[in-house]
């Protein structure tokens, strides 16, 4: 199975410990993050969230939807949160956030392999189909988390 990586960066113009709390509040997403149709929380983990585990559901924009559970497994509060993902795909996400000033940059790394078999095969050649969603999804967490949060967004970076 080909392996997809992405990383996303968006950069707002609020605290950091509000927008670590709106990404660590995984249940909530699904009112700011238009693409996530569902977020269910399967167990809740220790007093840092180690041990999380969460069912989401995707929408993409290319018409077809992604399925997956996310075990959180790594937590410096405030800072980082990391995963690992099963399911449609499987593989690793990592959350990193910093500061300078009255601006957030939040890092989104996503590294998987398509568990879904249309997708593994065609993966190696739909790679730039899959980066293109990907990006789109992510643009419309950084939106809605702007909203959420009121405060702006002032640029994001797709690599």
């Amino acid at each position: 199975m080909a392996e997809l990586r992405f990383v996303t960066t968006w950069w707002l113009e609020a605290p950091i410990d509000e927008v670590y709390r709106a990404i660590a509040e995984a249940p909530c997403w699904p009112a700011w993050w238009k693409s996530l149709c569902a977020v269910e929380e399967l167990a809740p983990g220790n007093r840092e969230g180690i041990g999380r585990v969460y069912r989401t559901t995707w929408q993409s924009r290319l018409g077809y939807r992604l399925c997956f559970e996310v075990r959180v497994t790594r937590v410096l509060p405030g800072r980082l949160i990391e995963g690992v993902a099963r399911g449609d795909v499987q593989g690793t996400g990592r959350w990193r956030l910093s500061e300078e000033g009255r601006v957030t940059r939040v890092r989104y790394e996503w590294r998987v392999r398509p568990v879904r078999r249309w997708m593994a095969l065609l993966a190696p050649v739909a790679g730039p189909l899959f980066a293109w969603n990907h990006h789109a999804v992510m643009q419309d967490g950084a939106e809605g988390l702007a909203r959420r949060l009121e405060a702006r967004l002032l640029a994001t970076s797709h690599d």
